[in-house]
């Protein structure tokens, strides 16, 4: 069967048949393919057509509904669409909520408020969050929500060119979800060994010959004894290796079994484990607040917390790490929140989604902050004297001030305050929490030390992570159900099958951290590997929507889908500076990590204390060819579209049986007497036979 294609003025445009297939499904990836070859011949038994996206889905004169992949316009493997949604509106933002905010927001947010300016931090995070942030949550929700697909299908229509992105974003999930179902193990085994008076790493075991202290123990706290040799069984050195830790073992064997209760059926199940897995973490932190605004130093923390520095804000470096923070806390790339988004109905406000999900997860990064700040700024309140308590301004450089002021006092008062300065060692204590998650979990049982009744606070704070873990768990995870359901669509009515085919090799590729140098893998992995696959990601779904897709057809496209109009701000961040802040974040990243030595904090039994190692050559190749292959299919798939677009057109050159050039006068030549005009939304172009 023929089919005409001409570029002429008013580029009239012809498609098959009302019995043959649609254009729509596959779209050709070069606008090229059009101006030099105008009708085509389909190739018998290929099955392959090729059309113009942005000529077509999205010229301005198409109907709003030609972007609704309908059931005939599917492959023939395809079957019509067939998804489950949300019970309501606030199932679907729990969902949001609870994959945004996850254990990082708990304990890097803190770290970089403390150590890049405190309230300059603040402004500059809130600055970037408006500006880039929340329109790039927007395009991701926008983007499922229109097309109601996955991450893998979305950005195929949107450009064939980059349809490898959601490929990449699909090995993302698997990696990330991988080693963080680790951190939610944690917490559970942490949270069940809270069932105990005292806590068991509030003191050092004693021997087996009931002599004495652990020696070992003795050397160090007993929260990181317990963390490296209870908990961890750690090794120390990365090439030592070993079996799986029994205890973490089942303790992981417990996370996945709970994702995968939650998930088995689908939206119906996990908008029901959201109101406990989301909302109980936000009843948490807020009896937290309470609690550490009752603690002696409150007032001073509050200060120390909204101290802004005016160098900070002229700091190149302070930027660097307020984006990352910004653009890594938030979860874009990893295509969970176009998975979660295709599954609420298109009429729904996803630009105000987009603002109440950015919200609350800063509001999220500010109360843990705030808990941090006060319970690690407690003083000893009226053991020194007047004339020896510290400077009043020493909130607006705690490092330097502090360390003055120690050392101008009297040896006696020294001897008084000292044993009492391990709980208000703030940098020391946020010092740790940066080198990676597992090492905050000690910062963690410090805290909660300080206060009384801490076993209470140790189930509670143990809950709050578990339950955070759980949220971020069950996005990562529907973006990976989505993504399979899309590709293929027999899965569609086999969530139960699905969800258990999906968390068992999960659970059996997570056992490799658990082991006692997984630690050391996990670290990797968190530290140097996951950065640059997202930031790449994320910067060709920016370019795509706004240069390949065109940011104006795409606002208008929302707003018949809205029904109201969207502000044309979005267009100019979207086109100029999102992509410019997201390039400088990536080559930042990259000349990091080509520039810094790779290490890792280690423990070596021989000193009972963490060290630094450098990891080895090996390890470094390992984090080369995962950011390699996570990478990959961005270009591998750009070179199949380019060649399925190469071999069509040398078969349509040899095949063709009519070519029709425009005319001098712009008359258009009699088409096909098979062929049809196709409609459009303002007019109905009829061609003559």
């Amino acid at each position: 069967m023929t089919t005409v294609s001409e570029s002429m003025d008013e580029k009239l445009q012809l498609s098959q048949t009302s019995d043959s297939k649609s254009l729509i499904d596959t779209t050709s990836p070069s606008q090229s393919v059009k101006s030099d070859l105008l009708p085509t011949e389909e190739l018998t038994g290929e099955g392959q057509k090729f059309d113009t996206l942005s000529s077509y889905i999205w010229s301005d004169e198409d109907n709003f509904e030609t972007l609704e992949p309908t059931d005939q316009d599917k492959p023939k493997d395809e079957a019509p669409t067939d998804c489950a949604s949300w019970a309501n509106k606030t199932e679907y933002l729990l969902a949001q909520v609870g994959f945004s905010v996850g254990l990082g927001t708990i304990w890097h947010f803190p770290y970089l408020c403390f150590h890049n300016g405190g309230g300059s931090f603040v402004i500059i995070y809130i600055l970037m969050l408006f500006l880039v942030g929340i329109p790039l949550l927007f395009l991701e929700m926008a983007a499922g929500q229109r097309l109601r697909r996955g991450s893998i299908n979305v950005w195929k229509l949107i450009s064939p060119w980059i349809g490898g992105v959601g490929y990449t974003s699909f090995l993302v999930c698997i990696i990330m979800g991988l080693y963080y179902s680790v951190l939610m193990a944690w917490s559970l085994f942490y949270l069940v060994q809270s069932f105990q008076s005292p806590l068991p790493w509030s003191f050092c075991p004693l021997l087996n010959s009931s002599v004495g202290l652990d020696p070992e123990c003795s050397r160090t706290t007993s929260t990181t004894y317990f963390w490296y040799r209870k908990v961890l069984e750690a090794t120390d050195e990365i090439e030592i290796g070993g079996l799986p830790v029994l205890h973490l073992t089942i303790s992981l064997f417990v996370t996945w079994l709970i994702i995968c209760i939650s998930m088995v059926k689908g939206p119906k199940s996990i908008g029901k484990m959201l109101y406990v897995s989301v909302l109980l973490p936000y009843i948490i932190l807020f009896c937290l607040v309470i609690r550490s605004l009752t603690l002696k130093g409150a007032d001073f923390g509050l200060k120390s917390l909204l101290a802004a520095k005016v160098s900070a804000l002229y700091s190149l470096e302070v930027w660097r790490r307020t984006g990352n923070q910004v653009f890594l806390s938030r979860g874009s790339g990893f295509g969970s929140f176009t998975a979660i988004s295709s599954y609420i109905p298109r009429s729904n406000n996803c630009v105000i989604d987009a603002f109440v999900v950015a919200l609350l997860n800063l509001t999220s990064s500010l109360t843990a902050t705030v808990n941090a700040e006060t319970v690690m700024k407690l003083v000893a309140t009226g053991m020194i004297s007047p004339e020896d308590q510290p400077p009043a301004s020493l909130y607006h450089d705690p490092s330097s001030i502090y360390s003055r002021w120690f050392s101008s006092l009297p040896k006696q008062v020294k001897s008084v305050v000292l044993p009492h300065l391990s709980e208000c060692n703030l940098p020391e204590k946020l010092k740790e929490v940066m080198v990676g998650p597992g090492v905050a979990i000690v910062a963690f049982t410090d805290i909660i030390s300080v206060f009384s009744g801490s076993t209470f606070w140790a189930i509670i704070v143990f809950l709050l992570l578990a339950n955070l873990g759980l949220g971020t768990m069950t996005g990562i995870l529907q973006g990976l159900v989505t993504h399979l359901q899309d590709t293929f669509s027999s899965l569609r009515k086999q969530t139960k099958l699905l969800t258990v085919g999906v968390c068992v090799p999960m659970f059996l590729g997570s056992l490799i951290f658990v082991r006692p140098s997984g630690i050391y893998y996990l670290n990797l992995l968190d530290d140097y590997w996951a950065s640059l696959p997202l930031f790449f990601i994320v910067i060709l779904e920016n370019v795509a929507v706004a240069w390949i897709y065109g940011a104006r057809r795409f606002l208008s496209d929302l707003s018949i889908m809205l029904g109201h109009p969207i502000s044309p701000i979005y267009r100019w961040l979207w086109c100029f500076l999102s992509p410019l802040v997201l390039l400088v974040l990536f080559l930042s990243a990259l000349f990091h990590l080509y520039t810094k030595t790779i290490t890792y904090l280690a423990w070596d039994s021989s000193i009972s204390n963490e060290v630094h190692r450098t990891y080895p050559s090996w390890a470094k190749v390992l984090l080369v060819v995962l950011i390699v292959v996570t990478i990959l299919p961005i270009p591998a798939y750009f070179l199949y579209t380019l060649l399925q677009v190469t071999l069509s057109v040398s078969m349509i050159h040899s095949r063709a049986t009519i070519i029709f050039k425009p005319e001098a006068k712009g008359n258009f030549p009699k088409p096909h007497p098979r062929l049809q005009g196709r409609q459009s939304q303002k007019k109905i172009s009829k061609v003559d036979t």
